[in-house]
């Protein structure tokens, strides 16, 4: 893809979202998603009431999260074998039945049983945001408008990540854990069946064709962005430990929750920005600045010691966020084997979420030292983000008409 044309008008969100299918199947991807976001909290909270440990409700989070970044690039294979809507009914029938199962189960006293359904459910994830980001470009054919597309669907996703744990938290307040997880289950299967009944989810692969064992990951330019957007992963797990440190370290027991919507506040403002405003250079170029921005602006988190100061300081990375994400995901599609494109996309929605799980786990044993050694863990991340980018970007050059596959 190449820089927006400046003779003529740049394209608008509201002319993306004119075009047909774009607005039910952005929709109906951001609930499908929300139980990505509800379900580790919803975890964690219907364990702590039913009277189990701690570590029980973290184990089963983490292998919902887990099992979700395995099933992902394997469905994503699946879609490139047939149509996203027969893959993402099946498996949204499964993830469904996975959850109804989890509120139905005293997750205390059967730990086995409630790993292996959240092993079950995460694994059963559908395939949605892969889905819809292979598609975008056959619904909007249009560079300029593919990149406001990508940049609206990284939008979603801060308001998946911020809607999500908020209303799984309502309804564990309001209601009970069980009514979260019977959520997650009802909501996982409406933006499902929004999203399979749309005519594009129907549409055979673009281009049929026997792909490598290894899918996309034979090529050499889709390893180097998926290295980043792991790095990328790393910096967003340990930012979430980070906000827990800092609220315990001031005093302000609301930076928990805060400080990670800041940086989403910020993905979205810098969203919009990007789709008003474009970069005038290459993809690759923009992706490296996106990269390298977001590392430059994460510093002033390790110097974080007031409640304003460090909600300051989480807006501002957050700025970059959407456009590194869009990126990403638009270079995604011309980097992967012709035949691969859904399965690509899962291998990088997959990796940022593995990412987030070791960054988690890393940032939780450096907590016992303080705050500053999780902020150092995130900035570091980060900038080992940009770092991988900086010297491979001849390899994030899409060949127009053949894949960037290596020799076996």
């Amino acid at each position: 893809m190449h820089p927006a044309s400046t003779d003529r008008p740049r394209p608008t969100s509201r002319e993306v979202l004119a075009r047909p299918h774009v607005r039910a199947l952005l929709a109906g991807t951001l609930v499908g998603r929300l139980p990505t976001a509800m379900a580790p909290l919803a975890l964690l909270l219907a364990v702590r009431a039913e009277g189990g440990p701690v570590v029980l409700g973290a184990v089963l989070a983490a292998l919902y999260g887990l099992a979700g970044a395995v099933g992902q690039p394997l469905l994503g294979r699946l879609v490139d074998r047939t149509r996203l809507g027969i893959v993402s009914a099946l498996a949204a029938s499964v993830a469904f039945t996975a959850f109804a199962l989890l509120a139905a189960t005293d997750l205390a006293t059967r730990p086995l049983i409630a790993g292996a359904l959240a092993v079950l459910a995460g694994a059963a994830t559908p395939p949605l945001e892969a889905g819809l980001r292979a598609l975008w470009p056959r619904l909007v054919p249009d560079p300029a408008e593919q990149r406001v597309a990508f940049t609206l669907d990284s939008v979603s996703q801060e308001i998946v990540f911020v809607a999500g744990p908020l209303g799984a938290t309502v309804l564990c307040e309001l209601l009970s854990p069980t009514a979260a997880l019977l959520a997650c289950a009802i909501v996982g299967g409406i933006g499902a069946a929004i999203v399979a009944t749309r005519p594009p989810a129907g549409w055979p692969p673009a281009e049929r064709r026997e792909v490598h064992w290894s899918g996309p990951l034979r090529s050499r330019g889709l390893l180097v962005l998926l290295a980043a957007m792991l790095c990328l992963g790393v910096n967003l797990g340990a930012f979430n430990v980070l906000a827990i440190g800092l609220a315990d370290r001031t005093g302000a027991g609301w930076l928990t929750g805060l400080l990670p919507a800041a940086l989403s506040v910020g993905s979205l403002l810098g969203g919009i920005s990007y789709t008003r405003s474009p970069w005038p250079f290459s993809p690759q170029r923009q992706l490296l600045a996106a990269a390298g921005g977001y590392a430059v602006c994460f510093t002033p988190m390790l110097f974080a010691t007031f409640p304003l100061a460090a909600l300051a300081f989480g807006v501002v990375p957050g700025l970059y966020l959407s456009p590194l994400l869009a990126c990403a995901f638009a270079l995604c599609d011309g980097l992967a084997p012709k035949g691969a494109v859904t399965e690509a996309a899962a291998w990088l929605v997959a990796v940022v979420g593995v990412g987030q799980a070791v960054g988690t786990a890393i940032a939780g044993r450096l907590a016992d030292h303080g705050t500053t050694p999780v902020a150092a863990l995130a900035v570091f991340a980060a900038f080992l983000a940009a770092a991988v980018l900086l010297p491979r970007t001849d390899l994030l050059t899409p060949h127009p008409t053949t894949s960037q596959e290596t020799s076996a």
